[in-house]
């Protein structure tokens, strides 16, 4: 069966992100879920945890990450299951933990073995950088076999391509960090066409401006003639319009303070 999907690709085109295949995983009082999804940058996997309380945690990677991440849970799987048993309710004091990483891109993925009063578990940790932003999943011993037994069959399924049918292939999102701000660039496609959204990042504030292609070859010239002038003026020297400035400091305090078309940074989606 194929893991593509050939359906309505201008869902896929707009951003709107599709459930291509899945797997479920019950263990004790949690529900993983393994899925492999489709936005407008192409596929990538899921991992999802919800516990007894409802309370949600995910792990994502690109599609191309997958085979690692099946093959470092295959490794801790075989040292585990080599581990002596532990007497119920106590931790073994031979019992080795094991801890293996990974990274693709702005991601690192920490695996970590480790043993508790309650029992031995797989520790699943991903870091965003530059953001430094940090989620994790933490599976039972029970489930480490089961889960890369689970990702292996998506996998054969629906192979290691980040690529899908009837997505356009977009760059890599980019951050920049100056002073207490960041600043992201993502690049999206829509039925008008490709455009790149840039937002300004600080504290609990988040604004937004969006693009369309044909004037990226402008704003790169304007920002071209900046930089040249800046640097003829001795490092930024020259005469500047008091009243231009003012005006500028003016609207963003307007923003901060509510005003403007903003939004919560906790109210934006992380793209794949």
């Amino acid at each position: 069966m194929s893991c593509y999907s050939r359906g309505n690709n201008n869902a896929a085109m707009d951003g709107d992100e599709k459930e291509i295949a899945s797997r479920t995983l019950q263990i004790q009082s949690k529900r993983f879920y393994l899925d492999v999804k489709q936005n407008r940058r192409g596929r990538f996997f899921k991992l999802a945890e919800v516990g007894a309380s409802g309370q949600k945690s995910r792990i994502l990677m690109g599609m191309s990450s997958t085979a690692q991440f099946r093959d470092k849970l295959n490794l801790l799987a075989k040292h585990l299951s080599a581990q002596p048993a532990a007497a119920a309710g106590d931790a073994a004091a031979d019992f080795k933990s094991k801890s293996e990483t990974m990274a693709h891109e702005n991601r690192r993925y920490f695996l970590d073995l480790r043993e508790n009063q309650r029992g031995r578990y797989l520790r699943i940790a991903q870091q965003v950088a530059p953001s430094g932003v940090r989620s994790q999943v933490v599976v039972p011993e029970q489930g480490v076999r089961e889960l890369a037994d689970l990702l292996a069959d998506l996998i054969n399924q629906c192979g290691t391509d980040d690529a899908a049918e009837g997505v356009a292939k977009l760059p890599e999102a980019k951050a920049l960090r100056a002073e207490n701000k960041m600043f992201y660039f993502d690049v999206g496609y829509n039925r008008r066409g490709t455009f790149l959204r840039m937002s300004e990042v600080r504290q609990n504030f988040r604004t937004a401006v969006t693009l369309p292609e044909k004037s990226w070859q402008q704003l790169r010239d304007i920002l071209a003639e900046y930089i040249d002038q800046v640097a003829g003026n001795g490092g930024g020297t020259a005469t500047v319009d008091a009243v231009a400035v003012a005006d500028a400091e003016e609207e963003d305090d307007e923003q901060v303070s509510g005003g403007g078309s903003s939004e919560d940074e906790s109210s934006s989606d992380q793209d794949n």
